[in-house]
């Protein structure tokens, strides 16, 4: 078998560098552990709000009553169950915006910039072994779904505060996202059918 032919060195640097402006992608993914620390720093915020106003603190109860948009012109003494509802739905919601934002950092790290070598490492990520850029755009579309699911819940508990116009488009917002996630998902499989069976 003859050797492959040496490409000179002259004329590998442009591909070189195409390929190694991949880490130009290095500081995205830095600015979203920020976020991520900032949506930490938010939940907890918000859940010491909660503890507090269970306390009888009226500044607590005052700030949670602002932050989930609850019913204009109604005083709120005292936490009721729809309140609670709201501020749990609400830290829900950050916890799964902060479960796409793991998503797209590490498995968008380990699929478009370096390889991450986690193979014998106890607290891998059982989606991370089999992650391809097809994988990661469904994980993302049902993520986003999950997302739209609870504003869209959030919103119905406090349907008194909000236009039926506001309500009708929400809704139909969700049901683009359901769509669109279920068409994500059929071309995945149109396009890989191959990769399918063998997983089966």
């Amino acid at each position: 078998m003859s050797d492959p032919v040496k490409t000179p060195g002259s004329t590998r640097a442009l591909p070189n560098l195409i390929f190694a402006s991949r880490w130009l992608q290095l500081p995205l993914y830095i600015g979203l552990i920020a976020a991520q620390a900032i949506y930490v720093f938010h939940f907890w915020v918000e859940l010491v709000h909660l503890i507090e106003a269970a306390f009888g603190n009226q500044n607590a109860l005052a700030a949670l009553v602002k932050s989930i948009g609850y019913k204009d012109g109604f005083e709120v003494t005292a936490l009721n169950e729809t309140i609670i509802m709201l501020v749990v739905l609400a830290l829900i919601d950050v916890v799964m915006i902060s479960n796409l934002l793991i998503m797209v950092i590490v498995g968008g790290y380990e699929t478009f910039v370096s390889r991450m070598h986690l193979e014998n490492h106890p607290d891998q990520p059982e989606w991370l072994s089999h992650v391809n850029a097809s994988v990661l755009k469904v994980k993302l579309a049902t993520a986003i779904i999950g997302i739209s699911s609870i504003h869209l819940l959030k919103t119905f508990i406090n349907a008194a505060n909000y236009s039926e116009q506001v309500l009708m488009w929400q809704t139909i917002i969700h049901v683009v996202f359901l769509l669109s996630a279920m068409a994500i998902a059929a071309t995945d499989r149109i396009m890989h059918p191959v990769a399918e069976k063998t997983d089966h």
